[in-house]
């Protein structure tokens, strides 16, 4: 059942990342009973890095930092800021994603600052997003044997979600196997189910097999079995619906572990981690690092996509052939819900994602943003499908606080998967209303929208946007209705193209698929999409007539609207 739902979410793929771990001192103020790694200042095992000291760990292959480490007791407000603009200045290429919210809490207290200024300081240098760490188990009764000291979990929640206001995504853990009951697994899943259903902030559920080390801590079996382990990554995925990826932590899981895990509902198994050592100092049998070379193997050797990742989860690259791009969102399910893969893999990818990979020639074929085919007419050959307008779709929305004339010189939020769509916006904005405004990109679902006077989302999140409201925000354009009354002529938002390069058999047979999915899923459009919709709060006759609201063939007038399109865009130019 994990696995099933783990395909629906991300089709073939597995994530990974080159990253490095950096841990800037061992020395900690606590005294928690289940961790090996922090010593007291002055013992001989006591380390502390210098800022030169981790510039000297990282260089230009490293995508992401990850940093964590002990709460120093004389260390300065400056150090922790320097070290990550320091950082961002010597590596712009490296994402940092740094400090628990244990740390952050500790520095909320230590420097009497708010937590929010915190982050907001943290974030004007160079932080991205934040590692999960710290939340161990939601239950006061384990924080009392384990870890008094500590934050519980009314404040590791207040970190997070002041995190996701300011637009940091976050990450989310369990440590299970100790001295925690079922009951209270469960209890920590349901409480980070319900944070997400508010801010949307998080991007991964990483569930950690507790390392028993010389902690004195003696559960039932030194270390948790593989079918412990891979139970609760299932349960995980299960339970944590809205939750967009479950992590297998090779480095506590073990190669094998974390690679048959891969078929038990998880799909990213962190990355290279080199310098990680609270786990290994707590007992982790796993090897210290991982080469890129052996982790792409491990997850090709699973059947799967290895995808490089960045740490918003954005794919860098993909190292496997073969590969049909799949946009993610509801009106696309009429292509895919039936679609025999064969020899192709599945990789569910947002529109502007797929056209970079496209170009890289890492995507065999796909539904492209229309935009994306249009740069790239040199490599790619359309089929006969596509995503098209009838006149209003729904799920292109720009919610507004004002009239398209008073958009002039105002700031318009524009979500980060969009290719299309806002060439679309910048065409109705300047052609049709002969109004200028500034594009700012953004994530969807974890920003502070008070600071746009409009803002444009597409696909699934335009259509719970639309259906719940938009706090803020009272007027709502539907930007193919915009263009249907203003040209009487559909709108194409993507259309399906493969690779000239890509054998004659092999683009046969594709056509072949797509061909059969879609007449079997145009026959079923009040069924197909009802599983898809329920997790946008939509009906199942909701799912139909929104479906109803598209053609899917590219048919003369089809043609005719990218001509058109096509023509409008040279006489402007996007101001993002």
């Amino acid at each position: 059942m994990a696995h099933a739902v783990q395909q629906l979410k991300s089709g073939d793929a597995v994530y990974y990342v080159v990253n490095q771990k950096i841990e800037p001192t061992n020395i900690c103020v606590l005294s928690c009973k289940f961790c090996d790694f922090a010593v007291k200042q002055g013992t001989p095992q006591a380390y502390e890095m210098t800022i030169e000291e981790i510039l000297s760990k990282l260089n230009s292959d490293v995508h992401e930092v990850h940093i964590t480490g002990g709460l120093h007791p004389d260390w300065p407000w400056e150090y922790y800021v320097g070290m990550v603009r320091d950082i961002k200045k010597a590596f712009p290429q490296i994402d940092v994603k740094a400090f628990t919210a244990v740390e952050i809490d500790f520095f909320h207290k230590k420097f009497k600052m708010p937590i929010e200024e915190v982050l907001r300081q943290l974030y004007d240098v160079g932080l991205r997003t934040m590692p999960g760490g710290g939340a161990e188990v939601f239950s006061e009764r384990v924080r009392k044997l384990l870890f008094n000291q500590k934050i519980g979990a009314k404040t590791w929640f207040e970190v997070h979600k002041t995190a996701h206001k300011l637009g940091i995504p976050s990450n989310s853990t369990l440590l299970y196997g100790h001295v925690e009951t079922y009951e209270e697994r469960v209890i920590h899943m349901m409480k980070l189910r319900e944070a997400q259903d508010e801010t949307g902030g998080f991007l991964s559920f990483i569930p950690l097999a507790f390392q028993p080390g010389e902690t004195g801590i003696k559960p039932k079996n030194e270390f948790t079995s593989a079918i412990e382990d891979l139970k609760t990554i299932a349960i995980s995925r299960l339970m944590l619906d809205n939750f967009p990826h479950i992590k297998a932590y090779w480095v506590m899981l073990t190669e094998e572990v974390a690679s048959v895990a891969l078929n038990f509902g998880a799909d990213d198994m962190d990355g290279t981690v080199g310098g990680e050592k609270i786990a290994h100092d707590a007992g982790a049998i796993s090897p210290m690092a991982m080469a890129k070379d052996k982790l792409i193997k491990i997850i090709n050797d699973a059947g799967k996509i290895p995808v490089e990742r960045d740490v918003y989860y954005n794919a860098l690259n993909v190292n496997t052939d073969h590969v049909i791009g799949k946009i993610p969102y509801l009106n696309s399910v009429p292509f895919y819900k039936y679609f025999e893969q064969r020899q192709f893999k599945m990789l569910p990818i947002a529109p502007r994602r797929m056209g970079v990979l496209s170009q890289k020639g890492q995507i065999d074929a796909g539904l492209f943003s229309l935009m994306d085919y249009f740069a790239q007419e040199e490599t790619l050959e359309t089929m006969d499908y596509c995503i098209a307008s009838r006149d209003q779709v729904k799920s292109v929305i720009l919610f507004s606080k004002e009239g398209w004339q008073g958009l002039n010189e105002k700031k318009i939020g524009i979500i980060d998967d969009t290719a299309t769509s806002v060439w679309l916006l910048q065409v109705l904005l300047e052609k049709k209303y002969g109004v200028k405004a500034q594009f700012i990109r953004m994530h969807a679902g974890i920003n502070d929208y008070s600071q746009f006077d409009a803002v444009l989302l597409i696909g699934d999140e335009a259509l719970k946007a639309n259906k719940s409201g938009f706090t803020g925000f009272d007027i709502t354009y539907d930007l193919a209705k915009e263009w249907y009354d203003w040209q009487k002529i559909p709108f194409v938002f993507a259309v399906w193209a493969n690779k000239k390069s890509l054998p004659v058999e092999l683009k046969l047979e594709l056509s072949t698929i797509i061909q059969q999915s879609l007449e079997r899923g145009k026959l079923e459009l009040d069924i197909i999409g009802t599983l898809h919709a329920k997790s946008l709060h939509l009906t199942s006759e909701e799912a139909g007539d929104f479906l109803r609201g598209f053609n899917y063939h590219l048919g003369e007038r089809e043609k005719e609207a990218l001509q058109v399109f096509k023509k409008l865009i040279e006489e402007v130019e996007v101001s993002l």
